[in-house]
């Protein structure tokens, strides 16, 4: 695809974000929207974790640190700085707001692609259960100290930040987030990356740097896992580090493994699943994680390899699906 293409894409794209935004998403039910956005983080974190668990063959369970440190760290930015920089910025206001938004989104990220960095090196020796150990501690370690820095609420949480997530927003970063991810799992360096899962061994005698390739994966989830708590915390307005312990993690580990380890659809399809699944089963009240946990057993016995496993979702699945019509021959 030409350059010019893609730049055509992006515009239409944007352009249809953000008439979903102006135009759907006030007339829409207030519910549905906020399961809508959900849908959307969830996505980014899922495919995000799958990049690092599924594609390189890490088994990083710390998700929800990297994002805590993304959603506190903006906050922080657009609460402290935010009011000063809209004072000295002479443009629309909603411009304004929307630059302080992006910049305290990427200043999360970046925060929290440095964490990822930091404990991507010391753990390059270590595999399997030990590194996902490793990843738990971490996330542990980043909600004990947030809780005790009173700046940003400690254990009373961080209240009263700006309300700048929309659907415009989540759309539009969880678009960059699956398109980034394929074109690199996609490239040269996509192959490195399998590499690395399939035999690490072999992968380094063939003169591919995997400590390069591993820490990589690393620093690249844990950005996207720092959007993803940043658009979270200028939804809800509100942080607590209860919102980030390991059970969060343990969830975005669920949509990896339920969507295929190595499929990015498979991520997208799990996430929106795992996200409503509980909405769904809502009714049946004190029942529904009951349900709910039966339903995922059920369907790892039946798929192990999880819905898509390493393939990606192809048109031609509900072609073989939907029945053809028969032609009848003409008689002449």
């Amino acid at each position: 695809m030409s350059q010019l293409k893609k730049i055509i894409l992006i515009i239409l794209f944007s352009g249809l974000f953000l008439v979903m935004d102006i135009l759907i998403s006030p007339r829409m039910n207030p519910y549905y929207l906020q399961m809508l956005l959900y849908c959307g983080i969830n996505i980014i974190l899922a495919v995000s974790l799958n990049l690092i668990n599924g594609f390189t063959g890490q088994f990083s369970i710390g998700h929800a640190g990297f994002m805590a440190i993304g959603a506190y760290a903006s906050a922080a930015f657009t609460f402290y700085l935010g009011p000063n920089i809209l004072a000295m910025l002479f443009l629309p206001l909603w411009f304004s707001k929307s630059l302080i938004f992006i910049a305290g989104l990427l200043l999360g990220g970046a925060l929290a692609a440095v964490a990822g960095l930091l404990v991507g090196i010391p753990s390059l020796r270590l595999r399997g259960d030990y590194l996902a150990i490793v990843t738990l501690g971490f996330g542990e370690i980043i909600r004990v100290f947030i809780l005790n820095i009173d700046v940003i609420g400690g254990a009373r949480g961080f209240s009263d930040i700006p309300k700048y997530t929309s659907l415009f927003w989540v759309l539009g970063f969880t678009v960059l987030t699956v398109v980034v991810v394929r074109n690199l799992v996609y490239s040269t360096h996509g192959r490195a990356f399998l590499s690395v899962r399939e035999d690490e061994v072999a992968a380094e005698a063939m003169g591919i740097n995997t400590t390069w390739y591993k820490v990589t994966a690393f620093v690249i989830g844990a950005f996207f896992a720092g959007i993803a708590g940043g658009l979270l915390g200028h939804y809800l307005q509100y942080l607590h580090t209860n919102s980030f312990t390991f059970i969060k993690s343990f969830e975005v580990v669920m949509m990896v493994v339920l969507g295929g380890m190595g499929s990015i659809t498979g991520s997208i399809l799990a996430a929106i699943i795992l996200t409503l699944l509980p909405e769904v089963l809502r009714p049946v009240k004190d029942y529904r994680m009951v349900f709910y946990s039966i339903l995922l057993v059920i369907l790892m016995i039946t798929r192990p390899q999880g819905i898509f496993g390493v393939k990606e979702f192809n048109w031609r699945w509900i072609k073989k699906i939907i029945p053809r019509k028969k032609t009848q021959p003409q008689i002449t």
